[in-house]
């Protein structure tokens, strides 16, 4: 009886550690239209129907802020990452924009 607690208490850890061991943040977006961004010509609009809703929005040195991102971590392999932050002018165009991935 004491061999099946045992057992039964490994499997219940190694469950635990394996759901306390990664960690998904964010959502999936389309990548392959970011070489499609013109600083200056695409607008809100436009980046919207390229990647959908953003993931986060905010203001950074008084520019509206949009992040388009998924990051996953794991405690059993490497992170991987995706995001896209675009800064827009005031007139709803993009002003900059950066784009990182580890794939």
């Amino acid at each position: 009886m004491a061999v099946a607690r045992r057992l039964k208490l490994a499997g219940m850890a190694l469950l635990l550690a394996t759901l306390v061991g990664c960690a998904t943040v964010g959502r999936d977006f389309a990548t392959h239209n970011v070489d499609q961004i013109r600083i200056g010509e695409t607008t809100r609009a436009d980046i919207q129907d390229m990647f959908g809703e953003p993931w986060r929005t905010g203001v950074e040195d008084g520019k509206r802020t949009w992040t388009y991102g998924k990051y996953r971590w794991s405690a059993f392999g490497d992170a991987e990452t995706t995001d896209l932050v675009v800064r827009f002018n005031s007139d709803g165009t993009v002003s900059s924009y950066v784009f990182n991935t580890t794939e």
